[in-house]
Order: C-alpha cells, then structure tokens, then sequence
C-alpha cells in the first residue's frame, strides 16, 4: 500500500533551479536573465574578496547559481530538465556525474541504482504473472435448505472450485522468447493440470508462436499476428488436441481495423469441436469512456451484448455496466474497480441474469498477480441477494479503508519519513549550513532593501519563518532576511512550487508539511500572513485583497 509515497518522498532532495531563481515555470529568457543578474549581486566571489570565509561560501553558492542559469537559459537543456529533472541531465544516466556529489553520496547513488537495475532486469526477463481463481457458493445463507421434517439447518458455504495459473518468460535473443505457462483446477473433487511451452518470434510486421501442451491430452498449435497496412491487422491461432483417441481441431481468426481514433473494429471467427461462432465487436476507448459492443453468432449459442465504463482519473476509479442477451438467457452486471495503490486494485461486479441467478465477483490485483473470488449468492433473482451483494462490498471496503488500510498508509507514510530523514540527515545538514551561509552573504543587500523600503513606507518584512505546519516559531527556520531580499520595488512574489529551494531556505523538516508565516508593514500598517509550501503569494496584493 505504501508504493504510492515513494516517488513523493524520493523527490524530496530534488534540486528546483525555478525555485531557487524565484521565477516560475514557464519564465522568459528576460526574467531568468534578471533573476540571475540579481542573485550574481549577492552571491559573486568578487563581492566578498575582503573576507576569505564570505568568498569561499560565495563560491559555492555562485557555482550552483550558475548551474541553475545555464540548465535554464539553454532552451535543449532546460526541456530535458522540465520532463525528467535533474537526472534527465546526466551524460551517463545517474547521479554520481554530478560533481558536488560527495564520495559518501556517489556509493549511496551507485548501490541504489545497481539494485534497481538488477531488480528491473529480472523482473523484465522473466515477467511472471500470475492468477488465482476461488469459486464460492453462498446460496443456502440467503435460501436456507430444510430438511424432510421442515427443520432450518445452519447456512453452509462452501468453495465448489479452485483454479490456479502461472506463467514466466524466458528470453533467449532480442526477437526470441519462451514462455513457461501451468495451470491446475479442482471442482466439486474433480482436478486436472496442464503445461505449456510457448516458443514467440518477432517479424517485421507482427510475431509468430508455436505451442506445445500437455493436461487434457497432449495438443500442438500455431498462432501469429499481422500488420496489413497501417489501420488493419490480423490475428489467427490453431491447434490440433489429442482426446479421448480423437483429434479435437481448434481455429481462430480475427480481422481488427482503426475506425477512428479512438475505435477499433473486430471481425473475429472461432472453431473449437462442435462449437463454432463468427462475432464482430466495436470498441472505443478514450482518457474517460471505454464501450465496447458485440453481436455473435454461432453453435449453440448467439448474443449480443454493450459495456460502458466510466473512468474517473482524479478518483484513480472506474464504474462499469453491461448487459448480454442471447439464447442462454439474460445477464447484467454492474460494478466498480477502485486502485488503493501504486500497482494494487480491488474490483467488486455484482451479476444478475436468468437462469444464472445472483453472483458477486471480488477480483484483487497486486502487480501481475490477479485473486478473483466468485462468490454464488442465489440460483434466482432475490432483492435480498442483489441488495447484500451490492452493499457488502461497499461496507466492507469502507470499514477496512478506515481500520486497516489508511492506519497502514500513515504508518508505513511515517516509516518512510524517517527512514527518508536518516538517510538525508548529512544533506540536510549540508543544505542547513548553505542557507546560513547564503543568509551571511545577503546581510548587505538586506540593509540596502531594507532602508529603501522604510523610506518610502513600502514592505518591511519584520519576521518571517519557514518550518512544520504546527510548530512555533522558535522550531522553525528565520528566512526574515532571504524574504526581503526577494522584495523589489516594494512588491514580493512567491510562486506555487515548494519554498525550500529558495535562497536562504532549506528543508528542516523533509516529507511533512509545511508553511511560511510572515509578518510585514506596508504603508505603516503590520499583517500576519500563513501560506502553505506549494501556495503563490503576491505582496501587497495578498494584503490588500485581505
């Protein structure tokens, strides 16, 4: 559950070179320029030749102003820099190139990113998946069974079928892969198995496959894939099965077109024995709908049937609904597919049909391994049955989002703060003393401001400090004097993005929320102002709107 703080806590010690010129995102060559011209003022080594200590310090700050300038007056660079950050710079791909790094930082950098590659190149090579099926009949709890003297016996549940699969991959050439594939199922105390062997080329156009099984009679088949042209492919497959001392054929082929943009159209024939079926379906899938409609027709049975989704990013869910018709009967499902992490989703479809009856389906995916519970509530159409199927899962979901999944979230949230303070415990100390530094080598250019300031009553800032939302002020960072320094011509502008990167700022508490209290005059008259870390700020406008 925790996957989705780590970029959030990763990110952390990410340099903004925006923040630290105080200039927003989409700045002109002219404002960086003046953003630059202005802290050279302050930070140059040839403004402090009169103390050794001031010049060294201004030398670092200057190098990484610099820095900053050159990444973001380059137009190559500075689009490299907005789509991947820092990293996105490095010749050789990783951290250790960049020359402040010190030797403790580049055997951390190195070690972090042998491991990530090692565990990426396995999980590439093999790309295992996974599927675990549990069927479940609950229907003597909603219809309970009596016995021959009209006695109530107690509900039983009882799982009438279990089926597990499993797959890896086994690259052996850039175009050549074997797949590794066994499957086992069990119902009502009847099992069988079966193992496969799946040898994949790529073409130029499309890819080919032969495989090999063994479980219900030995069987061989062939299937491939093909661009025509370049709105139309085709796929096909075929196999000849061993059973019961017959050869069972089996055939598919499937003509998909580009309709639109967004649509996609399927002519598809199947054979598989006695069955037979030939269907056509139409898809349209966009950021925020997917439909999907199919007509078959076919032996010994036609349908015809539409699903809808509705996706809602924001929510990070989707609600779904369908409908089949066809010569078995009737069937509509509804329900939900909600991710509660970076890679781990929970989907919850309540199905009503004839002669079908009532069925929740629970489906649980962590990664590539999927969990799929079917659950039978009624052999009919009971509102009990439809009612506890759809409230349960809710309920269900609500009760442990609260009691185990949020309490969860928060501790591992915790964890990773802290592991992510121990590890950036000598940065912090090291970005703590350049802010102090950097705070020394403004005190003449915070003198200046501040007189022209108080001579034409314009904004003074009196206090201003930079820490955890509930701290007080005594815990928190001083940036009283970087802030004025930011003042010109008696307005200041801060932009959304985070304050730590600023001049004279430094993160003091990394991974927690923070905020910037401030306390000004302008025009004689003293504010108190609180804005959160990621908030714009406008001043005197904030004040006079206020």
């Amino acid at each position: 559950m925790d996957d989705d703080y780590d970029e959030e806590l990763g990110a952390t010690m990410e340099e903004d070179y925006y923040t630290f010129l105080n200039v927003p995102r989409n700045a002109t060559t002219e404002q960086i320029n003046t953003a630059y011209r202005h802290l050279s003022r302050i930070y140059h080594p040839d403004k402090h030749v009169a103390d050794v200590r001031k010049k060294i310090e201004a030398e670092a700050l200057f190098n990484r102003l610099k820095t900053a300038y050159e990444v973001l007056s380059d137009p190559h660079k500075r689009a490299i820099y907005d789509s991947l950050g820092v990293k996105g710079l490095e010749t050789d791909g990783w951290e250790v190139t960049l020359r402040q790094k010190t030797p403790a930082e580049i055997r951390e950098e190195y070690e972090r990113l042998a491991k990530e590659r090692e565990e990426r190149a396995l999980q590439q090579k093999t790309n295992p998946r996974g599927n675990v099926t549990v069927m479940v009949n609950a229907t003597e709890i909603l219809c309970p069974y009596y016995d021959e003297f009209d006695e109530k016996l107690l509900p039983t549940v009882e799982v009438t079928g279990i089926s597990m699969s499993q797959q890896i991959d086994a690259p052996l050439t850039v175009r050549d892969t074997v797949t590794l594939a066994g499957s086992l199922s069990a119902q009502k105390g009847i099992g069988n198995g079966a193992v496969s062997v799946t040898g994949r080329r790529l073409l130029n156009k499309g890819w080919v496959a032969v495989d090999v099984s063994a479980g219900n009679g030995p069987s061989v088949g062939v299937k491939g894939s093909r661009t025509l042209s370049q709105k139309v492919f085709a796929n096909f497959g075929g196999s000849l099965n061993l059973r019961s001392g017959a050869i069972v054929p089996t055939f598919m082929s499937s003509l998909a077109c580009q309709l639109s943009k967004h649509t996609v159209g399927y002519l598809t024939y199947n054979l598989s024995g006695m069955t037979r079926s030939m269907s056509t379906t139409v898809e349209q899938n966009t950021e925020k709908h997917h439909f999907q409609v199919t007509l078959l027709v076919g032996i010994p049975h036609s349908y015809i049937s539409a699903a809808y989704t509705r996706k809602l990013q924001e929510q990070e869910l989707k609600l779904r609904v369908a409908t089949k018709l066809g010569t078995f009967g009737v069937l509509a499902e509804y329900g939900a597919e909600k991710k509660i992490s970076k890679y781990s989703s929970v989907v919850a479809t309540v199905s009503v049909g004839v002669p079908t009856g009532v069925t929740l389906k629970l489906k649980f995916t962590r990664s590539t391994q999927t969990f799929i519970f079917p659950i039978h509530l009624s052999e009919e159409i009971i509102p009990a049955a439809v009612f506890y199927a759809t409230v349960t899962p809710l309920c269900v979901f609500f009760v442990l989002k609260r009691l185990v999944i949020e309490p969860m979230n928060d501790e591992k949230r915790q964890r990773r703060i802290d592991k992510t303070k121990e590890v950036n415990r000598e940065r912090m100390a090291a970005k703590k003393k350049e802010a102090e530094s950097s705070i020394d080598l403004m005190s003449a250019t915070f003198e200046r401001i501040r007189d022209d300031e108080t001579k034409t009553h314009g904004l003074i800032i009196d206090r201003a400090t930079y820490g955890r939302v509930r701290a007080e002020n005594e815990e928190r960072f001083d940036v009283t004097v970087p802030l004025q320094c930011l003042v010109k011509s008696g307005q200041l502008k801060l932009h959304a993005t985070p304050k730590s990167e600023l001049p004279g700022f430094y993160d003091p508490c990394v991974g927690e929320e923070k905020t910037l209290r401030i306390r000004c005059t302008y025009r004689e008259t003293s504010h108190s102002i609180e804005i959160s870390d990621n908030e714009s700020l406008q001043l005197p406008g904030t004040l006079l709107a206020n």
